[in-house]
C-alpha cells in the first residue's frame, strides 16, 4: 500500500528582510551624499557642456538668489567685496576665485562681481552645473 502525502513541498525564499536591507543602503547612501561636500551653500547654478578643473588653492564667492555675497560660506557685505577679496588673496602667487552665481539673478550682477575681481587682478573662474 502506498502511502502519499497531502501536502507537497514546495521550494520557498524568505524575501521579507531584503527589504529591510535596501531601505537602509538608500538612507546611507541618501546620507553620504549630503555630507560629501558641506563647505557648499545651495544655489541653481547655470548649466554648461564642459567644464575645467582646478587643482590650486581656490576661494569660492557664493551669490545666492536674495543677492547675499559669501566667501568660503561667510556671509561678506557686497560694498565691502573688493576689501574682503583683497585680504584673502595677499600673498598667493595666482589667485583664483569660484564664482557660484544663482541663475536667477541677473547679468549685471554677474558683470559688477567680475569687475572687482578684474580690478584686483583675480582670475574669476565661473562653477556651472552639468
Amino acid at each position: 500500500m502506498k502511502l502519499r502525502r497531502k501536502n507537497k513541498f514546495a521550494a520557498e525564499v524568505a524575501t521579507s528582510s531584503l527589504n529591510d536591507i535596501m531601505f537602509f543602503l538608500l538612507l546611507f547612501f541618501l546620507i553620504i551624499s549630503t555630507v560629501a561636500n558641506p563647505n557648499v551653500i545651495k544655489l541653481m547654478l547655470p548649466k554648461a557642456a564642459s567644464s575645467q578643473q582646478l587643482s590650486k588653492k581656490q576661494v569660492t564667492l557664493s551669490v545666492d538668489d536674495k543677492k547675499q555675497y559669501y566667501i568660503d560660506k561667510k556671509p561678506v557685505d557686497p560694498a565691502n567685496l573688493e576689501n574682503e577679496l583683497k585680504t584673502i588673496m595677499a600673498g598667493i602667487a595666482e589667485p583664483t576665485v569660484v564664482v557660484r552665481f544663482d541663475k536667477s539673478l541677473t547679468v549685471q550682477d554677474l558683470v559688477d562681481v567680475l569687475q572687482t575681481g578684474a580690478k584686483l587682478n583675480i582670475r574669476m573662474v565661473m562653477a556651472t552645473s552639468k
